[in-house]
């Protein structure tokens, strides 16, 4: 669990939430139901209809993420390497057909199978390199619908807000209805510029790190094959990856520098 992202978010939460009633104002009236449904409703729907169906799914179960981001441990992963190497040395590289199958990464299995099958070491690479490739254009398409919905969600809360303020002077001469209608068109502001800045953009930054994380861990993995694949010995892989470890230390550094 990625306590970070959620420590985060309720310390926003609350921060906003003290300071306003530390100012006498009485949080209840943040609650605003008709404004939440215009806000969420509104931001989705428009998202819904710019996007591929494929993409805005992907997008929503990548939301998980979040909260539980998928672990890609560079010093496991060198390890897996040296021992494909060792196996492919010793008995050869149909010996890791069991690994093959039984990988549950889609990137791995197709390497291994390539591997298995005696691929010519430049088409390896090229064909990794598309994979790739198309592979972290999805993902990153796929966090771009929380930017979109970064995007969107200030103007529906405007629009809410307008309707708020419609309703409001259809009962002018009712002021407890009128009070209704400036309250639900004020809190459709909140709602908008809330949820795009304390929910949407951080997620679709958050997002495109795991993205960025996971690609550096699949190009690790495939230049380990690769290395494989022309004949060289697992101490002289372990050395060549170990660079994949520096590398990951400065990115969380200036991922941090940069937050």
């Amino acid at each position: 669990m990625d306590k970070l992202s959620i420590s985060g978010l309720l310390i926003a939460i609350f921060a906003i939430g003290f300071g306003y009633w530390f100012e006498g104002g009485l949080l209840l009236s943040l609650v605003n139901y008709s404004a939440l449904l215009i806000v969420i409703g509104g931001t989705l729907g428009a998202v819904m209809l710019q996007s591929p169906a494929g993409i805005f799914l992907q997008g929503i179960k990548m939301f998980t993420w979040i909260i539980i981001p998928p672990s890609y441990p560079v010093d496991k992963g060198i390890s897996q390497i040296k021992s494909w190497s060792n196996k492919a040395r010793q008995d050869g590289y149909l010996s890791l057909e069991n690994e093959a199958l039984n990988s549950k990464d889609y990137f791995v299995s197709k390497g291994l199978n390539m591997m298995i099958d005696g691929v010519a070491p430049e088409q390896f690479r090229e064909t990794m390199e598309v994979e790739l490739i198309l592979h972290r254009e999805a993902l990153i398409k796929s966090s771009k619908i929380y930017e979109a919905m970064g995007g969107y969600s200030p103007t529906i809360g405007i629009l809410g807000a307008v309707l708020g303020l419609i309703q409001a002077m259809n009962f002018i001469k009712e002021p407890e209805l009128l009070g209704a209608g400036i309250a639900t068109a004020f809190v459709a502001t909140i709602y908008g510029v809330g949820f795009a800045n304390l929910l949407f953009l951080p997620v679709a930054n958050k997002l495109k790190y795991i993205v960025e994380e996971q690609m550096m861990y699949h190009e690790l993995l495939a230049e380990g094959m690769l290395s494989i694949l022309q004949g060289e010995s697992p101490s002289n892989i372990e050395l060549k990856l170990s660079a994949y470890q520096t590398q990951k230390h400065y990115s969380q550094v200036n991922t941090i520098i940069k937050s």
